[in-house]
């Protein structure tokens, strides 16, 4: 709910409720960037499964994970955004999509 797809960063994708973003494509490499939980959360994903997720320097101190996408299936991708729209989106929607 309230989702909207916008350009960001060099004309790539990303999705945003008003007024934060919650999830966007980045290049080199391409990946999908995710709010997580918590920079614990973060290094679990990574270590868990190294090949689908990542950090670069830039991201170092975010809780945000990087996520190949030729490596991770619609059902992962789809609980990631989830999962970050949770995190981004505010209460109200939040709210009022979980009483659904």
């Amino acid at each position: 709910p309230g989702a909207y797809e916008q350009e960001s960063y060099g004309g790539r994708p990303s999705w945003r409720t008003q007024p934060r973003m919650f999830a966007w494509i980045r290049d080199e490499p391409d990946a999908l960037v995710a709010w997580v939980d918590s920079l614990q959360d973060k290094e679990a994903l990574i270590a868990s499964d190294p090949a689908k997720f990542f950090t670069t320097p830039h991201y170092d101190v975010h809780a945000v994970v990087l996520v190949r996408l030729d490596a991770v299936d619609v059902e992962e991708v789809a609980e990631l955004v989830t999962d970050s729209w949770r995190l981004r989106a505010p209460r109200s929607l939040t709210k009022a999509w979980s009483a659904d």
